[in-house]
Order: structure tokens, then sequence, then C-alpha cells
């Protein structure tokens, strides 16, 4: 019989030597060949699943959002909104956040390609992607906080835009704390920092599970 050849998951493998490249030697050493040579493969097998470096990087970087979606999905899938407006809020937030291994993997690299982009005024691509990734984030946000308050659960006279703003910045700096400075913003503190921001938000009131329930993306 014929070999059954997965090529998303080749695809996959190929991004992930990409992500060890950049992780290890910054983004202008990851070439076809240093990206072959990492996955183990020739860099004609390389350049049969990306003929060219710009459609290696947007995969790459497309690969870093839809891990995170998977997992938000998985989350809702295994009962992550349940349990009270802080708890539930936190596990969602978490998963944006380089509090483990896998995430920091995902946020280096989307830190070197935010660089590359801004650094390069022909790198419209991968731009594109990490505007892409900034509004799912500021989606996330927006979630949350309109649950929040669909579930009667914050404080009276919030300004519900500008809520969702600085829950976006806040996220934003503490990954960005978290990666630079892991031994000050280690992921204890990061998510003490978070729950004092979420429990500033709300009412006082008793919420039952049943209220609070945003939707992932």
């Amino acid at each position: 019989m014929p070999k059954i050849v997965d090529h998303d998951a080749r695809r996959e493998e190929i991004a992930q030597a990409l992500w060890r490249v950049v992780r290890r030697d910054g983004i202008r050493a990851a070439s076809v060949r240093t990206i072959a040579a990492e996955a183990g493969w020739s860099a004609g097998a390389v350049r049969y699943y990306f003929p060219d470096q710009e459609g290696l990087l947007k995969f790459a970087m497309d690969l870093v959002a839809r891990r995170v979606g998977e997992r938000i999905h998985a989350l809702t899938a295994r009962g992550g909104t349940k349990g009270s407006a802080t708890a539930v809020a936190l596990r969602y937030l978490e998963e944006v956040l380089p509090l483990d291994a896998e995430r920091m993997a995902e946020f280096d690299v989307w830190l070197a390609f935010t660089a590359q982009a801004l650094a390069e005024s022909g790198a419209g691509a991968l731009q594109a992607n990490i505007e892409s990734v900034n509004d799912g984030l500021r989606d996330l946000c927006a979630e949350l906080v309109n649950a929040l308050s669909a579930a009667d659960a914050l404080r009276d006279g919030l300004d519900l835009k500008l809520e969702i703003e600085r829950l976006h910045a806040l996220v934003d700096g503490l990954a960005l704390h978290a990666a630079v400075q892991p031994g000050r913003t280690t992921p204890t503190r990061a998510r003490r920092l978070l729950r004092l921001h979420i429990d500033s938000l709300l009412t006082q009131k008793p919420l039952q599970t049943k209220d609070f329930s945003p939707s992932a993306r």
C-alpha cells in the first residue's frame, strides 16, 4: 500500500523547526537551509511545502494564533465557563499568557515576528498577521468584559470600551514582562495581578455559575 503522508503535520513540523531557529538564533537566521537542517530535511523538501520564505513565515505565525484558539476552544469544551466570574475570566486570559514552556515558545516567536515587521517596511504579510493576533486578543478581552456586564457582575459606572482596552493593555504588558523578565514576572505574580484587576471591576453581589459564560473564538 502507498504510504499515507500527513501534509498538514509536515507543515507544522517545518514551522516548529522555524520556531526553534528563531528562538535560538533570531529571525534573520531563519533561511530555508537553516530550517531544513533544524528539521532534519533537505532544502528541497522544505521548498516543496513552502516555495518561498514569506509563505513559511506566514504559516508559522498563523500556527501561533491557531494554537491559542485551539486551547481556548478546548477550555470551553471541558467546562471552562463553570465557577466564579473571576475564576472563569482568569482561565481564559491565562491561555494567552506565556506561563509555561509551550506558551513561552509561542510568545517568543510572536515577539520576534513583531520586531521584524516593525523593522522592515516590506514586511506587509507579517504585519497583517500580527494585527490579526492583536485583534483576536482584543476580541477575547471584549467577550470577557461583555460577558461580565451581561451577568450583572461589573461595578456600576464602568465604561466598557475603556475597560476592554485596559484589560487588553494589561494582558499585553504582563506577557511582555513575563518574557523579558521571567524571574520578576513569574506565573504566580502574573496570575495575581490579573486576579487583582478582574476583582477590581466586580460588584460584590454573589454570582451564579450559569450567569457568566463567555463565548470562545
